[in-house]
């Protein structure tokens, strides 16, 4: 098997069915968009966080509860989004739709279909946690109007970071069935021990060495500092090589398992 290329040209003649994917699918999540980021944040930062007090050196400089988890909130969304968005909808175009089949049928080659439904899931998480971001706003827990810019961007690696393995383990199943496990074992328990609603430290000290290995904490972490206005250089250079790598093998093996299960 020759070795996957980055075929953008290809993926680009793709644009025209996730315009239309998206255009039939809009309207679905548009109100969630907005409305679920803000019952998250009146119900865990406002509410919640009004019965916790603590020493901002303990909340990572943060200088209230609710400034603390809105990051973490909004790189948990971008996770998710790509969960959603590779499980069953992969397992549908191979099984059940069988849409890969008819791409793959054309001139396309495996590599730019991924790439192309990357390219929409990536779009799906800026949207998202863009309005995220924007709403908010309102609540002055942004420390740094620049750094909340440069938040958008982190975001898409999150979701890219995220989408890449989970793609590539889904082009390989025979059925759904393993997706309730990827759920409960995998995302879930990744947005409440990565950093997001509580410091890692908490955990323990074998416990918070597992946490630093996961990919949202690499997010979360980048994402505070970048919202607070308090970049560690070093360390957010960590974080986006991590989450780089990780979408780059992702990518790789997702071409990798789709053409085996496509080409045969």
């Amino acid at each position: 098997m020759a070795t996957p290329t980055v075929p953008i040209a290809g993926a680009l003649r793709l644009a025209d069915y996730w315009t239309i994917v998206y255009k039939r699918t809009w309207k679905g999540g548009v109100i969630t968009s907005f409305v679920t980021p803000f019952f998250y944040v009146v119900a865990m930062g406002v509410l919640l966080g009004g019965y916790v007090t603590a020493d901002p050196d303990r909340l990572g400089g943060a200088p209230s509860y609710l400034a603390f988890i809105a990051p973490g909130m909004v790189a948990a969304q971008a996770m998710t989004i790509a969960f959603s968005e590779t499980t069953y909808p992969v397992m549908g175009m191979v099984k059940w739709q069988r849409i890969y089949y008819s791409m793959i049928a054309s001139p396309l080659s495996v590599g730019e279909i991924v790439l192309a439904q990357l390219g929409f899931i990536v779009l799906r998480v800026a949207f998202s946690c863009g309005v995220f971001l924007a709403v908010l706003a309102p609540f002055g827990v942004f420390g740094s109007v620049w750094g909340t810019v440069l938040a958008l961007p982190v975001q898409m690696l999150i979701g890219l970071a995220f989408a890449t393995p989970v793609f590539a383990f889904a082009a390989g199943l025979e059925d759904e069935s393993a997706f309730a496990l990827v759920f409960r074992l995998g995302m879930i328990p990744l947005t409440l021990f990565s950093g997001t609603f509580f410091p890692i430290d908490n955990l323990g000290p074998v416990l918070e060495v597992v946490a630093r290995i996961t990919p949202l904490w690499h997010g979360v972490d980048l994402t505070r500092m970048l919202v607070l206005g308090d970049v560690h250089w070093g360390r957010a250079a960590v974080h986006v090589a991590y989450l780089a790598v990780l979408a780059v093998v992702g990518w790789r093996l997702t071409v990798r398992r789709l053409s085996r299960r496509l080409v045969k």
